[in-house]
């Protein structure tokens, strides 16, 4: 057995890497029982070096001190740490973005940047060299605030070397892992925090007063602390003030959920508050109405927006008062400050400012926070430059009550923020985010939709077709489209907008010559309505091209694809995710052409632009697979191998195993395996995916034929030409039926099936099926398409062997010549063609 040499501790008391913890509390107190039981809990008791450990939660109500004491365990303990870091968890896809940084921030671990491979990516390679302990084998992470067990389980990394710590206010952590209830201080505790945070002459028995007062719950210690630190206030006055306070509370009837004694201390700190800094509170009940996630400091600066109070706009008016605002009310405890001036109010906080508040008062601050959100919003949700921002205001727009709004401007940034969602390929927040978004601004209206709700149904649509729910997604469409029509009439731009989506919920469904000829009038109204250069002309024209594409009108489609980016170029403020799938589109054409130099030549530039955008976009990984299939096509199997692998993994990770982008990515690596003469394999994943298709396509769609024809080559390459022939039997039937025989899909399927008919011995049946889908190849994408010299050759190979020695040496003259003209003579279907083999044709799924 060979030993393995125990990594050496290091000497210096600061981790390496020790990132987001927030400051040191320095006027923790206490809690030496709790931060021991933890110590002994997270390291398992054996005060040795760990090798794996439970995660363990702390529990307990608001206000308790649950995070401060997991930031005085960070401190205490960094030296037991090679690498710390801080994930606030509230929001899960915060979270996971969080922990994506670490590769940013520790780059030992080896994990690409985020900009570059994507969020999803970075955060699971994270997750995975902490587990294997590489380079880091004494690491923590500290997940604070989390609610939900099932909305963090899977980015936290159990079975490795480290340690996990997770705060949270929710009981349920408790059938999940070892978790750790936290009460409220002892009263040796108390006393001892208030004589180190009052510092001024408080004896014992005053502390001790005072902690009865409040009944020891650390956030109305700190409360009281900090207001009688700021105003030398003495014990007896606050006694009798906190008093009167609570008597106040009492007749107000509080909620009992909330401890009076926290109830009367802030109380009594605003009242005094109030009175020295009355602006700093009108900037505290600003806060209020925000969500309890930081708050942006931008969101803060001056505007002449009515809907704010004319004290507030005073005070973001005036830079220098508004800084001494935000110290002030971090002074008082009743804010926290980070490094960047973000302010972030306890939740418990927020909530006793708004209810001493009335519903007028309530409802005059919530609109002012609304419009303070919507002015610190972007203009176009669709600029991946755009999204970081976008990022930030989310965790305000739900707790913010913005839905509940019906001024046009907040409509439009929660729409906006909808957009947002769409845009940048979060999908699954879109989608909770628009049911609430339909259901709350329907739920009292009368009357047909507004404009407003059937905006949002047309996001609803599209994210519906994006995760595959293709009826789903149609009908809704054509409801929305008729109520547009009635409600603002067939020109608008937004009914336009809505034919657009129609025509790729025709594509979705298979019914690809309805969607030409769709879009040929969709196209056509645009042109009339907003002109030639418009962008949503252009997009109108880019569907148009994919309709050419799907009806096998290749060149067609690449004049419409190459017009249609070369005026997208043109335009000023272009979204960088329209020009990915404008440029995409042209390289796919160009393949489809037969082009397979240029093809890749285009992808590369459109993956690598992509790429730049964002690495884990759906149309990042949607470009990479059309280059993955460009390489294939051009004779690079390990370059497309490569490809393929990553993208399929993303595409599970990121989006599961039945959703059209994971099924198309699966197809496209079966597809690469076979070449790579990897059959098993490839058969194994092809068959899976061949079973999986109809739950989202049904099984007479296009799509499904085509799966089908390849999981029937790998029958033959695997020795079972009759399985082979049946399946292509149906598929052909099937393809023929939907798409007529003159379709590329369709013909495909026949070249394949001459192939099955030739292995099975049936040389005429060969022949007289070769010879019919060679002409009608030949009709419909020319002499030299690469899929017509396939047919050719296949053809000459089955002449020969059915004695046809004239017929044979003619054809196979012809398509030499034509290889060697185009895809050359070194290509690997010539070199297949050469040796007398016959060439197999598959199937890859464009996007719709």
């Amino acid at each position: 057995m060979t030993s393995v040499e125990p990594k050496p501790r290091r000497s210096s008391a600061v981790p390496t890497i020790w990132g987001r913890v927030p400051p040191k509390n320095k006027n923790f107190t206490g809690r030496e029982d709790l931060l021991t039981r933890l110590r002994e809990g997270i390291a398992g008791g054996d005060g040795g070096q760990v090798t794996a450990v439970v995660p363990h939660a702390l529990h307990g109500l608001g206000g308790v001190g649950k995070t401060q004491l997991a930031v005085e365990y960070a401190y205490r303990y960094r030296s037991e740490y090679d690498l710390v870091w801080w994930i606030s968890a509230e929001q899960p896809g915060l979270a996971r973005s969080t922990l994506a940084q670490l590769a940013l921030e520790a780059p030992d671990l080896g994990v690409p940047d985020p900009a570059t491979r994507g969020i999803e990516e970075a955060a699971d390679r994270v997750l995975n060299a902490l587990r294997r302990g590489d380079p880091y084998d004494r690491w923590l992470l500290i997940f604070d605030n989390a609610d939900e067990p099932e909305e963090i389980n899977d980015i936290v990394p159990r079975g490795g070397p480290g340690h996990v710590l997770i705060t949270s206010r929710n009981h349920r952590w408790e059938s999940v892992v070892e978790t750790l209830p936290v009460d409220v201080f002892t009263r040796e505790e108390s006393v001892a925090f208030l004589i180190a945070r009052v510092r001024r002459g408080l004896t014992e028995q005053d502390a001790d007063r005072l902690a009865e007062a409040l009944g020891d719950l650390p956030l109305a210690l700190e409360q009281a602390g900090a207001l009688q630190a700021e105003t030398g206030m003495s014990v007896e006055e606050y006694l009798r003030l906190l008093e009167d306070h609570t008597g106040q509370v009492l007749d107000e009837g509080k909620p009992s959920e909330y401890p009076l004694s926290m109830t009367a201390a802030w109380a009594l700190s605003v009242s005094n508050l109030q009175q020295r800094r009355p602006e700093a509170m009108e900037l505290l009940r600003c806060c209020a109405f925000f969500g309890p996630e930081p708050i942006p400091r931008g969101v803060f600066t001056r505007t002449d927006d009515p809907a704010v109070r004319p004290e507030l706009r005073a005070l973001l008016g005036a830079p220098l008062g508004l800084s001494k605002a935000i110290s002030e009310l971090g002074r008082y405890a009743l804010v926290r400050i980070d490094d960047s001036r973000n302010i972030q109010v306890h939740r418990l906080i927020q909530a006793l400012l708004r209810e001493e508040m009335g519903q007028e008062e309530q409802a005059r601050i919530r609109a002012e926070v609304h419009a303070l959100l919507a002015a610190f919003a972007p203009e176009n949700p669709s600029d991946s430059n755009a999204w970081p921002r976008y990022s930030e205001l989310l965790a305000h727009v739900l707790p913010a009550r913005l839905l509940e709004s019906r001024e046009p401007k907040v409509r439009g940034l929660a729409l906006d923020t909808l957009n947002y969602l769409f845009a940048s390929g979060n999908y699954r927040s879109a989608n909770r985010y628009v049911d609430t978004m339909i259901r709350s601004w329907t739920r009292d209206a009368t009357g047909p939709p507004d404009l407003d709700v059937l905006r949002a149904r047309h996001v609803q649509g599209n994210l519906r077709r994006e995760i595959g729910q293709y009826e789903d997604a149609y009908q809704l469409d054509v409801s929305t489209l008729r109520q547009l029509d009635e409600t603002v009439g067939p020109e608008h731009e937004f009914t336009l907008i809505l034919h657009n989506s129609i025509g790729a919920d025709l594509r979705a469904r298979g019914d690809f010559p309805e969607a030409r000829e769709h879009d040929e009038r969709s196209l056509a109204l645009h042109r009339a309505a907003l002109g030639e250069n418009d962008l949503r002309t252009l997009r109108a024209m880019n569907s148009l091209a994919l309709d050419h594409g799907l009806t096998s009108a290749y060149l067609r489609s690449k004049e419409l694809h190459e017009e249609a980016y070369e005026r997208l170029l043109a335009l000023d403020d272009i979204p960088p995710v329209t020009r990915v799938v404008f440029w995409n589109g042209l390289a796919r054409a160009v393949r489809l052409c037969g082009d397979y130099i240029s093809a890749g030549d285009v992808g590369t530039d459109a993956y690598s632009f992509a790429r730049q955008v964002r690495a884990d976009h759906p149309w990042t990984l949607r470009t990479a697979r059309d280059l993955a299939i460009a390489r294939l096509r051009a004779g690079e199997t390990e370059e497309a191998l490569e490809l393929a692998e990553d993208v399929h993994a993303r595409c599970v990770r990121q989006f599961g195993l039945d959703t059209p982008d994971t099924l198309a990515s699966a197809v496209n690596l079966a597809n690469v395996l076979r070449s790579a003469g990897r059959a098993q394999e490839a058969f194994n994943l092809a068959r899976d995916t061949m079973n999986r298709y109809p739950r989202i396509y049904g099984d007479q769609h296009p799509f499904h034929h085509g799966c089908a024809s390849n999981v029937a080559v790998l029958h033959r390459v695997l020795g079972d030409p009759e399985a082979a022939r049946r399946l292509n039997e149906r598929s052909l039937a099937g393809l023929e039926a939907k798409l007529s025989r003159d379709h590329h899909y369709t013909l495909t399927v026949a070249v394949n099936l001459a192939s099955d008919l030739a292995a099975l011995g049936e040389r005429e049946s060969a022949v007289r099926l070769g010879r019919g889908t060679l002409r009608r190849l030949r009709a419909l994408l020319g002499e030299d398409h690469p899929t017509t010299l396939a047919g050719a050759a296949n053809l000459s190979a089955d002449l020969l062997a059915s004695g046809l020695k004239e017929e044979a040496e003619t054809l196979r003259a012809d398509t030499l010549d034509r290889y060697a003209r185009t895809l050359t003579l070194d290509h690997r279907d010539a070199e297949v063609f050469l040796e007398g083999r016959h060439l197999d044709c598959d199937f890859d799924p464009p996007p719709i």
